[in-house]
């Protein structure tokens, strides 16, 4: 981790970042500073929500080039080791549990793809461009089978597809890579640094996060409160992390939305006096010494928050949002807790809550883990994405009506993750990779659609000279820096802001992706 001599206020900040509730955080939460530009104002409210993947997602079994040619070559190098992960051909029917697959010979088991049936077809709007190495007359594309919620969502305008993303600080060949000629990102394969990449443009260490960044910049429009600008369902991370916007960390849990151990308790320490003195001394802002007075100020200020959210959490538009229907794990057929689904009730919770709260630009962060599949991914991914899709399915219709006001066009939600895996299975699983295809939805998006150039597959074989892939990596086409610009440009930053939040933007030859109207 790199290291630094943090100043008071950075402890503060951190400190204040550090989390929120149960009994390992005796006073949680921290809160947003004023806001830097308080004299804006915005006439419609809109949020952005990230979905981030921890592990790094395969996105080579989550969205699928099915032409023959293309196909072709990802069934040859996936539909090896002693648990393939090759996903079926579209329109194969599924095979019964202990029954032989006509296609691959092999007895189904339920955590095998022969037993899920084929790959979902998805029809883009636009047809993709043909990439070099790829000898196909057009280009067909599908879902993972468990996909079927946002196959949905993408038929019917709401889901769009961004191919090959990845960190980046400019444009790379494959031969610029492998020669070093031209600047990548450090520690392309830790999980530390690469999330950290994406969530902030550098390696682990990060202080400032690009969805706080933009949350800086439009907090102003949220009035003189900025308290509730950048709200994290997933602990402290990053990404919400800003220069004058501090996040503000919830649980799931339904009621109390908030709950600040030690003052609140009936008894601490076996006292039932211990409370009010906690509270007593937490609130006394008459310490000598400006890190005392100071660190006073902010958990005062967690106090009153905690206050006011509990109390809009009973609000009727709050109370009325569902909670999201049982989630059934699909390979063992056992209901499961599905924490994606829970965390963006909360999101739809705070969403619902902004009438009173005056907020106009929300940034949200939440967050599924368990994406580092380099064993039985089968079992795991496969879940993880049915997840995704019931999480994400519940979230839009949620948005659908929150007090009868359809708030779909004001939200977008994005997935990311650390990097991709390996186009090459490692037997049971594959390992850490680079560039990947994620997923934007919301009524603003224009879904149905692939944005950016989806890649050339196979592994270089013979004279086949795969263009885009390194040693199992995709080099990716398009840029973190690019696709999240494309969703800060929707939610009202500046050209200027963005080049100040993304330095390496002007290195694109395209500033925009294009998916959000």
């Amino acid at each position: 981790m790199t290291g630094f001599s943090p100043s008071r206020r950075h402890l503060l900040r951190v400190g204040g970042g550090l989390s929120i509730l149960g009994a390992a955080a005796p006073f949680a939460l921290q809160m947003a500073a004023a806001g830097s530009a308080a004299s804006q104002s915005a006439p419609d409210y809109r949020a952005l929500v990230c979905i981030f993947l921890f592990g790094g997602n395969d996105s080579h079994n989550t969205v699928l080039a099915t032409d023959t040619d293309s196909f072709g070559r990802y069934f040859s190098a996936r539909n090896t080791g002693n648990a393939p992960i090759a996903l079926m051909p579209p329109g194969t029917p599924p095979t019964p549990v202990g029954a032989t697959s006509s296609v691959t010979g092999r007895v189904a088991t339920a955590d095998s793809p022969e037993a899920w049936g084929g790959v979902l077809p998805i029809v883009p709007r636009t047809p993709n461009p043909i990439p070099a190495g790829t000898n196909a007359t057009v280009r067909t594309f599908a879902l993972h089978p468990f996909l079927g919620p946002l196959k949905t969502l993408f038929d019917a305008g709401r889901l769009g597809v961004v191919a090959n993303v990845g960190t980046l600080i400019r444009p790379i060949t494959k031969a610029q890579f492998q020669g070093g000629t031209v600047a990548f990102p450090a520690n392309l394969f830790s999980h530390n640094d690469q999330q950290s990449t994406w969530q902030a443009g550098v390696t682990e260490g990060a202080r400032v996060g690009w969805g706080g960044r933009m949350g800086d910049m439009l907090a102003g429009m949220n009035g003189t409160d900025t308290l509730f600008t950048a709200i994290s369902t997933a602990g402290n991370a990053v990404f919400l992390s800003g220069q004058s916007v501090i996040q503000y960390q919830m649980t799931t849990a339904a009621q109390p939305a908030v709950v600040i151990n030690g003052q609140s308790g009936a008894s601490l320490f076996g006292s039932t006096v211990a409370p009010s003195r906690v509270r007593s001394l937490i609130q006394d802002q008459s310490a000598a010494g400006l890190f005392a007075a100071d660190y006073a100020t902010v958990t005062n200020r967690s106090i009153g928050a905690a206050t006011t959210i509990n109390g809009l959490f009973t609000q009727p538009v709050v109370t009325a949002i569902p909670a999201p229907t049982a989630y059934v794990n699909p390979i063992t057929g056992a209901t499961e807790t599905n924490t994606l689904a829970t965390q963006l009730q909360t999101v739809a919770r705070m969403i619902a809550a902004s009438g009173s709260t005056g907020v106009r630009r929300q940034v949200f962060f939440v967050s599924l883990g368990g994406w580092d599949t380099h064993d039985v991914q089968n079992t795991t991914q496969s879940n993880n994405l049915a997840k995704v899709a019931h999480g994400m399915a519940y979230f839009d219709s949620v948005l659908a009506s929150i007090g009868g006001v359809n708030m779909r066009n004001a939200v977008t939600t994005f997935t990311a993750s650390d990097f991709s895996r390996t186009f090459t299975t490692n037997g049971d699983g594959t390992d850490h990779a680079w560039g990947g295809h994620h997923f934007v939805m919301g009524g603003s998006v224009r879904g149905g659609d692939i944005y950016g150039q989806y890649p050339t597959l196979g592994v270089d074989l013979g004279a086949f000279n795969n263009p885009d892939n390194s040693r199992g990596s995709l080099i990716p086409t398009t840029s973190v820096d690019q696709y999240a610009a494309t969703m800060g440009r929707w939610l009202g930053v500046s050209e200027s802001g963005l080049d100040s939040i993304f330095p390496n933007l002007r290195n694109f030859p395209t500033r925009g992706l294009g998916f959000l109207g």
